[in-house]
């Protein structure tokens, strides 16, 4: 019986419906686990073969769906007819890095120049700017792409036109009602929109993009007419995975099928970029959602952060590799130096945070924090606190934000709101994360608008519990069970991990790895004993449970992963929330 848990959550077993498990088992002959966990996901009868086996055939919606969409079409084969230079305009984040080189792989691919440019964090912030577009202007670029960026770019895209240069833009970002007067604008997150594929990051649009481009160019003859192999829009998936899985958007839908396929071609390492990140951090194994999101993702991400914007499209293009080394050595030492910032900020931030920990919403700004890393703290404060957070970098009275926020409270719209408010100079997001500039004289009156707009949604946040999934027994912490549950994913955003809890355990053996993580031997009530993890737990009670408090019984909550080392796998459990028996 759990008298308490560490985390001060309460645990709840999901339920199922029986009917809907002896369904499931008698037509699509799953074991009890798989039935029972789907039955509780609520994944529709008529559903579950396509669940089962996603493939984009069976899940790719009609792209012509999306605004405006003929309209980019239509503009970009003029382009090509006339051959003329494209310019691309990407964000400086993995999924602006993924979206970026998809675009520029697909136009080599059938003979058009184009050149791209991702901006600087610290000099030129996010979004379209006049230094980028004269850039590539510069570059007799008269059509230009903006990607992971651009649907709130009115000023800049109001230049380019000045400039007889037209804008397409391909974002997913959240909009006003207004939008800028681009050539055109294909977002599933426009107000106007009715699409349903709002769950689509930068590089699911693009996709999309080039799967309605390519329909076009075959209805033509274009492939035909100009002794062109046409491209396999399917072997660019591992780049359109990347992006899906790294901006943590939706796994379900057409995104469960393009990170399903998009693995199996990462895992063949046909991109040499990505071949060589993975020869550099991960060499063995098969690739899964894990390492993407945890080993490639920030790598890819610290270029933008501390190095050079460039580096991470760089290296995802090149087909030299000299070049692809060079580049993953460099993101590879970046990351290493990123680790090191945030290490030291989230100590200066987390003492901040304790200190208005009641608020709805922490809202920290500090002098000079280095931008790169503060939509990592924001994360981490997040996490610890379980609370939608913000952090700012002041400098000359000017503030750059980054925030990330709990599911239930959308944090994009908030931004928006706050812009049209005239609370903050310019912003943007998405549900779950945003970023924006802010006077510093204004952060207070920020903080009331945004704690009024959290007051009305609170109600529908589930903050204090913890889901589970399944009951398991110590013994079953192995390969066999683990490999059972992975054939259900991919897991990510939206469908989530699964959820086990484990009952009367006792402490074999605890240990500290490096100086924040706690891992331990844990046996059951039949002496089986497994190895488990609880990560950034030093200074936590559950750290310090593991650590000294050997010889009680306790409860432990958490989802399974695997490790290999010396080819050898072995599954370990890692310890969400602990509770001890009464």
């Amino acid at each position: 019986m759990v008298s308490r848990s560490f985390s001060g959550k309460s645990w709840i077993h999901k339920q199922h419906n029986p009917d809907h498990v002896n369904f499931l088992k008698e037509n699509f002959f799953l074991d009890d686990f798989s039935s029972k966990f789907l039955a509780s996901r609520n994944i529709a009868k008529e559903n579950i073969e396509t669940f089962l086996n996603p493939t984009i055939k069976s899940t790719l919606p009609n792209p012509f769906s999306l605004i405006d969409m003929e309209k980019a079409v239509a503009r970009t084969i003029l382009a090509i007819e006339k051959k003329e230079n494209i310019g691309i305009f990407g964000d400086y984040d993995v999924d602006g890095a993924s979206s970026t080189a998809l675009l520029s792989k697909f136009f080599f691919s059938i003979n058009l120049q184009n050149k791209f440019y991702i901006p600087d964090r610290n000099k030129e912030g996010y979004g379209p700017s006049k230094l980028g577009f004269d850039k590539l202007i510069g570059e007799n670029c008269k059509l230009i792409f903006t990607v992971d960026c651009g649907t709130l770019s009115f000023d800049i895209i109001d230049y380019a036109s000045t400039k007889q240069t037209d804008v397409i833009i391909l974002d997913h970002h959240q909009s006003e009602m207004n939008l800028p007067k681009a050539h055109a604008i294909v977002n599933p997150n426009r107000i106007d929109q009715s699409s349903n594929l709002n769950h689509l990051c930068a590089a699911g649009v693009t996709f999309m993009f080039l799967i309605a481009l390519n329909a076009e160019l075959k209805k033509n003859k274009f492939y035909e007419k100009n002794n062109l192999i046409e491209p396999n829009l399917l072997d660019y998936l591992d780049l359109v995975a990347l992006g899906t899985i790294c901006d943590v958007v939706s796994l379900t839908g057409i995104n469960r099928a393009i990170v399903k396929q998009g693995l199996k071609i990462i895992n063949k390492r046909k991109n040499l970029g990505l071949k060589t990140m993975l020869d550099l951090c991960k060499p063995i194994s098969d690739i899964t959602v894990r390492d993407v999101g945890y080993t490639i993702g920030p790598r890819i991400n610290a270029g933008g952060r501390i190095g050079k914007s460039s580096d991470g499209a760089e290296l995802l293009l090149s087909e030299n590799p000299e070049t692809a080394f060079r580049l993953a050595k460099d993101l590879n030492q970046y990351n290493l130096e990123r680790q090191m910032l945030e290490k030291q900020l989230i100590e200066i931030v987390d003492t901040e945070a304790k200190k208005i920990k009641d608020d709805p919403i922490l809202v920290l700004a500090g002098e000079s924090w280095h931008e790169g890393v503060i939509g990592i703290i924001a994360s981490r404060i997040k996490d610890k606190y379980n609370k939608p957070s913000i952090i700012i970098s002041l400098k000359d009275n000017i503030g750059k934000a980054s925030g990330r926020s709990v599911a239930g409270f959308d944090i994009g719209t908030l931004i928006i709101g706050a812009v049209q408010s005239g609370l903050i100079l310019k912003g943007g997001g998405h549900k779950m994360a945003c970023g924006f500039s802010i006077e510093k004289d204004k952060i207070n009156h920020f903080k009331e608008f945004i704690f009024k707009r959290y007051s009305q949604t609170k109600n529908t946040l589930n903050g204090g519990s913890i889901l589970i999934d399944s009951e398991i027994s110590s013994s079953a912490v192995n390969l066999d069970f683990f490999e059972k549950v992975d054939s259900l994913g991919p897991f990510g955003s939206g469908f989530p991990e699964p959820k086990f809890s484990i009952e009367n355990l006792r402490i074999v053996k605890s240990m500290l790895i490096g100086d924040k993580h706690i891992k331990a031997i844990l046996a059951g009530e039949d002496g089986s004993t497994f190895s488990a993890i609880s990560f950034n737990s030093v200074d936590k009670d559950i750290g310090q449970f593991l650590l000294n408090k050997e010889g009680i019984l306790f409860n432990v909550v958490g989802k399974l992963v695997v490790n290999e080392w010396n080819n050898n796998k072995k599954v370990e459990f890692i310890i969400d929330d602990i509770s001890v028996n009464k």
